[in-house]
């Protein structure tokens, strides 16, 4: 791990711009700051009102915080009244939502979700907008779609009696067509979502690419020999050589220097500051989605040198690794929080793709095809999400004390799985065993990044000693 010779522990000059004099902004939070962290938010309906055994005693978790994050991965409207249509590109699936879920994800605590994500424009800049108004009708602090790409990618706000708190979102998976952009000349902006662009290669052993290059220098149109050796372009794919088969990814300078612009800026307009990515790489399934992506790490600390106080992935829809950097939690993926995917109506394209007749099948069955065969991709068919392990989870609390980070306690939750289809997808503490099992698999995602997990009380707790605070090791248990 990098090393770092801040102390966290004495207070360095300030320079003018607010960035003390190693370039970083300290956490500035009063004691007792606490941020509860969630991952994605797949909800249909209002849940406050209705039979949910075990849901309570969730929410108690949820508003015992100053910040309640989620990922917003459903839109918001009434499709009595709504004047938008399903767009032919979109997320995988149509996500949609009842009004009422607004202020009710209010009363069960939230109040920052993430809104950059591939179902940001699965209806259309109607269902983005409609969605925008309900959250803030509801007094939910949203980040990651605009009007221009200005917009989607500012931090946005909110005020807590311990410290003003910014967010920034931004995604990596995500439909070309939902980009957001700024205006140029006379052309105007474009609404949509804030994107980091990746370029991904693929990484084959060295006698694979040399086939590959044979093969591309006989194929009518290509040059023999290429420009780069350490490469080989084919058919719109890049291939490049390694010790073994992976997937590898390059983000856009141009979009990196935008996100971290954007976490200076807000950090410095805050005393706290979330940065949230959803992204699906390096594949969206259970064999490879339970580690990060290469670029992914280094990209974090980036962030987190820039400003941002905490880094929250979500996208593969199951739990990855945690790590403690320079004293800010790092969260590679906090899985599915609510998998309520009772979405109706679910648009024409999604009965097609699932060889479903909307005469005669109905979009509970579109669903149920989905989730068993995977959501549609450039290949086909891929990722299906059938298997218990999307089902479980964690609530992640952060509490902060002398502006630090003290201790992170995980809550392992199960959302149903076992449950008729009417009736999954909602979270609630899991039983003994099986918070055991979500916790070990969490505490083997999380060594590689020397995190330590401790299990006491079928709760996971990382407790952070000074020489973790400081990057110089791994995090410690006290």
């Amino acid at each position: 791990m990098r090393k770092h010779s801040h102390d966290y522990n004495s207070h360095p000059a300030r320079r003018a711009d607010g960035y003390d004099t190693d370039g970083s902004i300290e956490t500035n939070v009063a004691d007792g700051f606490t941020m509860v962290a969630v991952g994605d938010l797949i909800l249909s309906r209002a849940l406050m009102t209705g039979a949910h055994p075990g849901f309570g005693a969730i929410v108690e978790v949820l508003r015992d915080a100053q910040v309640t994050f989620g990922n917003m991965e459903t839109l918001i409207f009434d499709i009595r009244s709504f004047k938008g249509s399903p767009e032919a590109e979109h997320g995988g699936a149509y996500h949609i939502s009842l009004p009422e879920l607004g202020p009710d994800l209010k009363a069960m605590g939230f109040n920052m979700v993430g809104r950059a994500n591939n179902h940001t424009l699965d209806w259309g800049l109607e269902g983005m907008r409609e969605t925008s108004r309900v959250l803030e009708e509801s007094g939910i602090v949203h980040a990651g779609v605009g009007e221009n790409l200005a917009q989607a990618g500012a931090a946005r706000f909110l005020e807590t009696a311990r410290g003003r708190v910014a967010l920034v979102s931004f995604a990596t998976t995500f439909a070309p067509m939902s980009r957001a952009c700024d205006p140029a000349d006379e052309a105007p902006g474009r609404p949509g979502l804030n994107a980091v662009r990746l370029a991904q290669s693929v990484v084959v052993p060295q006698e694979m690419l040399e086939s590959l290059r044979r093969i591309r220098d006989v194929l009518p149109g290509n040059k023999a020999g290429g420009k780069d050796p350490s490469q080989v372009v084919l058919r719109g794919g890049t291939y490049k050589a390694g010790e073994k088969p992976d997937y590898s990814y390059e983000p856009n300078p141009r979009d990196v220097a935008n996100i971290l612009r954007n976490v200076r800026r807000g950090k410095q307009f805050s005393d706290f500051c979330i940065v949230t990515n959803h992204g699906h790489e390096p594949d969206w399934s259970e064999e490879v989605s339970q580690k990060p992506a290469d670029y992914e790490q280094p990209f974090a600390h980036r962030l987190i040198d820039a400003g941002a106080d905490a880094y929250i992935g979500h996208g593969p829809h199951l739990l990855r690794g945690i790590e403690i950097y320079r004293g800010r939690p790092i969260f590679y993926s906090l899985g599915n929080f609510f998998f309520d995917d009772l979405r109706t109506p679910a648009g024409a394209d999604m009965f097609a793709v699932y060889g479903k007749d909307p005469r005669i099948d109905t979009d509970a069955e579109v669903t149920a095809d989905e989730q068993a065969r995977g959501y549609p991709g450039p290949d086909g068919l891929m990722g299906a999400l059938s298997a218990p392990i999307f089902y479980e989870s964690v609530i992640a609390v952060s509490r902060f004390k002398q502006n630090q980070l003290a201790e992170l306690r995980l809550y392992p939750i199960e959302l149903g799985f076992s449950k008729r289809f009417a009736n999954r997808g909602v979270p609630q503490h899991a039983p003994t065993s099986q918070a055991e099992a979500i916790l070990e698999r969490l505490q083997n995602l999380s060594k590689p990044f020397g995190t330590e997990i401790a299990i006491e009380n079928d709760v996971g707790v990382i407790r952070l000693t000074p020489t973790t605070r400081n990057g110089e090791a791994g995090p410690h248990q006290i």
